[in-house]
């Protein structure tokens, strides 16, 4: 009688440990979730939906994701990149995790405020990626040894070179003495914000931003509802590029974002085209910056041609227009 009771008691933990992870880590938990918060007038918890399909598995990046605080005024280097990378990824944590990175520039005599300055910040970010080049080539490495320490660093690339290993951030991470594992994840940020700032446009940046970033009254739903995106006006039939190399995540249609691809460009970042009239990649496929990986369109839950196109960094929707200088958001039709 025991067996059967502990039995049923197991199945019973069981099957609420298979709602309660259906109901917390799915595309349909996350839908009850959005339907009980509009229903009670609560915020929801759950993720975008599109978060749920990029297939990442990587780094959690569990710090604040900070975009810029300026505008700014043309293309970044892939060194300024880096150095606005850095900066915004210091700014996202506290002040203990800050204090390797502040010892560092205090031997160089750059005060923490300048370095947290939306606009000195990232010129002194670049100073200290400088003064760590010759000791730390890679700019995984540079970044472990400015959010982590320039010991702990050494230690952690001496142990990766000598295993015959690639300084990587990952292998880097794993080589690193007890501890400081978790004191990277500055480093991760700086990284996937850095790969963000050299990220293509999908479409001619002559296309109009009908509908930017952010809350805005929903043209099919009539209510106010967060865009993760920013959708562009073109034609059907537009050609859609990569806006970096990486790997086919998602290739499919649903009746919200139509015919969709997402693509993994590694680092924690990930972009998605919605709305397409044709799929020109394969789930698996991988892709290189500038090709032909679909044809716009008027698909799925949309008012009129365009492109849905979205940008996250560590699952996290953020607002591709504030990594670039020449694309600027201008009223007009609004759509998904």
């Amino acid at each position: 009688m025991f067996p059967s009771r502990a039995r049923g008691l197991l199945d019973f933990c069981m099957a609420v440990l298979c709602v309660w992870t259906a109901y917390h880590h799915t595309p349909a938990g996350a839908l009850v979730r959005k339907a009980s918060a509009w229903a009670f007038s609560s915020k929801s918890t759950a993720r975008p939906l599109l978060a749920y399909y990029d297939g990442m598995t990587g780094t959690s990046l569990a710090a604040p994701m900070l975009a810029p605080e300026v505008s700014l005024v043309r293309p970044l280097t892939d060194a300024e990149s880096l150095a606005w990378g850095t900066h915004l990824a210091l700014k996202g944590l506290d002040a203990r995790a800050r204090e390797p990175f502040a010892a560092l520039a205090q031997e160089l005599g750059i005060p923490m405020d300048r370095l947290l300055d939306p606009v000195e910040g990232p010129v002194a970010a670049r100073r200290l990626h400088a003064a760590l080049e010759a000791d730390f080539p890679r700019e995984e490495a540079r970044l472990t040894a400015l959010f982590v320490g320039r010991i702990p660093a050494r230690y952690a690339q001496e142990r990766v070179v000598a295993e015959g290993g690639a300084p990587t951030l990952e292998s880097l991470n794993r080589q690193l003495p007890p501890g400081f594992e978790t004191a990277s994840v500055g480093a991760a940020q700086a990284l996937a914000l850095s790969t963000a700032f050299g990220l293509a446009w999908p479409v001619s940046e002559s296309a109009r931003v009908t509908s930017p970033f952010g809350e805005r009254h929903h043209p099919v739903l009539g209510m106010r509802r967060m865009h993760t995106g920013v959708d562009l006006s073109v034609p059907t039939g537009t050609a859609v590029s990569a806006v970096a190399e990486g790997v086919v995540r998602r290739a499919s249609e649903d009746a919200v974002n139509g015919r969709v691809l997402v693509l993994d460009h590694g680092r924690g970042v990930t972009t998605a085209y919605c709305h397409n009239s044709e799929l020109l990649v394969r789930v698996g496929e991988r892709v290189e910056r500038g090709q032909l990986i679909a044809r716009s369109g008027n698909t799925g839950r949309s008012t009129g041609p365009h492109l849905h196109y979205q940008l996250e960094l560590a699952s996290r929707p953020m607002d591709p227009l504030k990594f670039r200088a020449s694309v600027r958001a201008v009223s007009g039709d609004s759509s998904r």
